[in-house]
């Protein structure tokens, strides 16, 4: 009896730190410092959102195969010509799974001028806690992040841009 309590006691403990150590992160909310994460864009020059300090930043984390980010993409490309010269940056993080192979593609028949890079290996979604595309993060000049957005909105709006636009200001 001894033997099997032990057993027993032993199978819990080993479970419980079995899950505790493979626990997703908690997703980034409002308020968080920005993870920091280092990815290849499509010309294969590499990106770290920390050496972006002092300039308010858009990361945003999209799919191909995901119609609401094909949704916003023109307004975020709209949004990138309007902040044009200001301390603004905006990233697109794809996340697809095989994103150089369809990234490419896919670029050809959508043409955008902001930077978009691949998360090959999820880590940056996976930093984020990102679940749903488009999944959208603000980031202030000293990488906090002040806004998290689920779902497409218009990055175009006046709201929007004044928003942003007072943040660059600070």
């Amino acid at each position: 009896m001894r033997y099997l309590l032990l057993i027993v006691l032993l199978v819990v403990l080993g479970g419980g730190t079995y899950i505790y150590f493979n626990m997703p992160p908690a997703p980034a909310v409002a308020g968080d410092i920005a993870p920091d994460f280092t990815l290849e864009d499509t010309e294969g020059n590499k990106v770290t959102l920390s050496s972006l300090r002092g300039k308010v930043v858009m990361v945003n984390f999209w799919a191909t195969w995901c119609p609401p980010c094909k949704e916003e993409m023109p307004s975020m490309e709209r949004l990138n010509k309007m902040m044009a010269g200001e301390d603004f940056v905006m990233l697109a993080i794809n996340a697809d799974d095989n994103g150089r192979d369809v990234v490419p593609d896919f670029l050809k028949k959508n043409p955008h001028d902001f930077t978009v890079l691949y998360d090959d290996q999820g880590a940056a979604k996976q930093s984020y806690g990102v679940y749903k595309m488009p999944e959208s993060f603000i980031i202030n000049k000293g990488g906090k992040i002040v806004e998290k957005v689920v779902g497409a909105i218009d990055w175009a709006s006046p709201k929007t841009v004044a928003y942003i636009k007072n943040l660059i200001k600070g």
